[in-house]
């Protein structure tokens, strides 16, 4: 059952839709990670999706005719983390932010899409945000969903060896056929790049890490404006980040 949703910070003029019911099937999973990180026209069949089933499930996430779909994660200290289905007539984004009812603004993390803009998220983020579950309130508590439905945002070049097997286990906790996810795990994680990959460091200017790669939104501190006392709180709901 699905239900409308405000988020006071965001675009005022558009319908927004609550989705977690989405998370129940495996076709938004790979739907999910393939129209953001992979390639949306690859076959489906290997990984246990039926190919009808997940063009019908991409019409869904990107009709601009309809609400926007709208996913959330509670963490720790009030926090919320969202991923919009953002659909224009003639673009489609999916944007990434979190927000907590005190700041009176979003922190940007990141889109994916017509106007790409990336990373948003360490890998101890990532980790962090799809372990520590906040009771109650709606959203998504299932850490191997909590973990895919942030997994466009990361980017890291410190990404530790188990990380592939973490997001294949996860893929096959989440419906996509286990003899696949391995794969699909590589796939989505890409290369790794520790030379020239994003880094993370934590300044002067505030405890929440920021990112080196020039298309990331996070090159400044994250939900910038935010008291003190606020920024510490979210660097602690976070995860902390290491530095250098």
């Amino acid at each position: 059952m699905t239900m409308g949703l405000h988020i006071p910070e965001y675009l005022q003029d558009r319908e927004l839709v609550a989705s977690e019911d989405l998370a129940r099937d495996p076709v938004f999973w790979l739907a999910h990670l393939l129209l953001t990180i992979g390639d949306p026209g690859e076959p489906t069949e290997p990984y246990g999706v039926d190919a009808a089933a997940y063009d019908a499930m991409v019409d869904r996430l990107s009709d601009p005719e309809l609400p926007w779909p709208v996913v959330r994660i509670r963490f720790d200290g009030g926090h919320t983390a969202y991923a919009v289905y953002a659909n224009e007539e003639d673009e489609n984004n999916v944007e990434f932010f979190v927000r907590h009812p005190r700041w009176g603004r979003l922190g940007h993390l990141g889109q994916c899409g017509a106007d790409d803009a990336r990373p948003g998220l360490s890998w101890t983020e990532l980790r962090t945000l799809a372990t520590r579950t906040q009771d109650g309130g709606e959203g998504l508590t299932d850490p191997s969903e909590r973990l895919l439905l942030l997994l466009p945002m990361l980017g890291d070049a410190a990404l530790p060896a188990e990380a592939r097997d973490v997001v294949a286990r996860a893929l096959a906790h989440c419906g996509i056929r286990a003899d696949a996810a391995g794969e699909l795990a590589a796939t989505l994680l890409g290369e790794p790049d520790p030379d020239g990959g994003p880094r993370w460091t934590v300044t002067e200017a505030a405890p929440v890490a920021v990112c080196s790669s020039p298309y990331s939104p996070r090159r400044v501190p994250l939900a910038l404006g935010i008291t003190p006392d606020q920024a510490q709180a979210l660097a602690t709901a976070l995860g902390g980040t290491r530095a250098g």
